[in-house]
């Protein structure tokens, strides 16, 4: 089962609490877990390895599987199919070693799919599975290592990571040391700018193109906190850094969060975010040197049903916002929302559902279109212990991609199995 450590008041400061715990309650997980948890899956599988706790090593993952059906709009195949597993292993270094402050965690993906967004021309992606090709893939995802400094207050993590961990997440859970206002995964919508904000999608390492470099976290107090980020930059030049080595050649992607967090009778957690991408960028007979952006986002709790009691039901809602410079990325204006219902049906405690929406302008050199909307809904339920099911609908009125296209109208069926 998923919960949020509750020891941890900011996720992205720990960076390695986005941990799911099987054994404490959950209500809620993040449509995509593979992107946005730094630590995936429950560590079941460790248990069942007979791994004690106490040795500091954990073992975990996830399936993510999905079936997808265009009811009109389609261009092509009407149905897609996608498939991707991550199998985690994370080691605390001071149970194991007695290195104080210290973690590592090494990942492995297997991805299997269809292109599921382009069939339905959505620029900005209704599916958070498929990406850029190659559509089936093996690949190292992570391989880390995390020290802590002066009592946790500074962290440095370096090695193969995912940046939208740390920066624009999101989904994050709001940090709160009540579990009876806890809010956990913000949101279960599956379309990508919930993980990859659509003026960052291009140049922001992620799932499932992970990229090399380091992330420094410096979080004087509790409440707040300053994520620096510095990557391997070759994902602009449309380089797959997920099956590639690092190479620091001139590209370079750089990045800088600030955030704040309340853990009030509502609590809510907001952000701010700018980012500067180096190199020679094209796209088609577009050209310019270096281009940057700035984004925010923040989610608050909203409405709960009782603070006294948990898993008693609360709605939350967020939005974001990003904007960049470039003339050679897809979009380069974008803003969204929604709204999620947790735990509103007493015998339903672990079910969510919620609806939400996506907006980007896209780049004129590319596009006939100024831009696309998105819509989606989606009801996710606990079919069994860590193993759900979510029914998803999509709308995309203009798809950006096919400019002669309307009325895009798209049905998924998703399963997320934790271990």
């Amino acid at each position: 089962m998923m919960h949020i450590l509750r020891k941890s008041l900011f996720i992205s400061l720990a960076l390695v609490s986005t941990a799911l715990h099987a054994e404490e309650a959950s209500y809620g997980i993040s449509g995509n877990p593979a992107a946005v948890n730094i630590m995936t899956g429950t560590g079941e599988l460790g248990r069942l390895m007979q791994i004690p706790e106490k040795s500091g090593v954990r073992l975990g993952g996830v399936w993510l599987g999905d079936y997808n059906a265009l009811a009109c709009g389609a261009d092509g195949r009407r149905l897609t199919g996608n498939s991707s597993f991550i199998l985690d292993l994370f080691i605390d270094f001071q149970k194991a070693f007695g290195w104080k402050g210290a973690s590592f965690g090494s990942e492995f993906l297997q991805y299997n799919g269809q292109p599921t967004n382009k069939d339905a021309g959505a620029v900005q992606g209704y599916n958070s599975l498929p990406g850029s090709p190659p559509l089936h893939r093996s690949e190292l995802y992570q391989l880390w290592l995390r020290q802590e400094f002066l009592d946790n207050k500074l962290s440095i993590r370096a090695g193969k990571t995912v940046p939208s961990y740390h920066f624009n997440n999101v989904s994050k859970p709001v940090p709160t040391t009540n579990p009876a206002v806890s809010i956990p995964s913000v949101t279960g919508l599956i379309y990508t700018p919930i993980f990859v904000n659509p003026t960052l999608d291009g140049v922001l390492g992620g799932y499932y193109n992970s990229v090399y470099g380091g992330v420094a976290t410096i979080a004087p107090v509790k409440q707040a906190y300053v994520n620096l980020g510095f990557f391997d930059g070759r994902l602009a030049k449309g380089v797959q850094t997920g099956l590639t080595g690092p190479k620091f050649n001139g590209y370079y992607f750089s990045i800088m969060e600030g955030g704040y967090g309340w853990t009030a009778s509502k609590p809510g957690i907001a952000a701010i975010g700018g980012w500067y991408q180096s190199g020679k960028l094209e796209s088609g007979s577009q050209k310019q040197t270096g281009t940057g952006g700035v984004y925010g986002f923040a989610s608050q709790a909203l409405w709960i049903k009782d603070t006294k009691l948990p898993n008693q039901g609360n709605v939350s809602g967020f939005f974001q916002l990003g904007w960049n410079n470039s003339k050679t990325l897809r979009m380069n204006l974008s803003a969204g929302a929604g709204l999620t219902a947790f735990s509103l049906f007493s015998k339903r405690p672990n079910d969510s559902f919620g609806i939400g929406t996506s907006w980007a302008r896209l780049n004129r050199h590319t596009f006939t279109r100024h831009s696309e909307i998105m819509f989606q809904g989606y009801y996710q339920t606990q079919v069994y212990s860590s193993i759900y099911f979510q029914p998803v609908l999509s709308y995309i009125p203009y798809p950006g991609a096919h400019p002669t296209k309307y009325n895009v109208v798209a049905f998924t069926a998703r399963f997320i199995a934790l271990f």
